[in-house]
């Protein structure tokens, strides 16, 4: 069994409305010093195959079919020890 994280961000250049108004809510609390949020998800899954490469094949697959929607997203795949 393999274990991966996949981390899931908004491609550079478009717009985060979550992370844009969770930015100015910290200001207004008072961490002025914040100057920029942004909002992204971590999946963290198990593949069970014998060779780690066709099991990161697979998680790629996953990716661009169902996790991550292409237009909007990246991902990154890391190998979890």
């Amino acid at each position: 069994m393999h274990t991966f994280r996949v981390t899931i961000t908004r491609k550079a250049g478009l717009s985060d409305p979550e992370g844009a108004v969770t930015g100015k809510a910290l200001v207004d609390l008072g961490f002025a010093e914040v100057s920029g949020v942004s909002f992204g998800r971590i999946l963290t899954i198990d593949i069970d195959t014998a060779d780690e490469a066709e099991a990161r094949r697979r998680l790629e697959s996953m990716c661009t079919k169902l996790l991550a929607n292409p237009v909007m997203e990246d991902f990154e795949i890391e190998a979890v020890s």
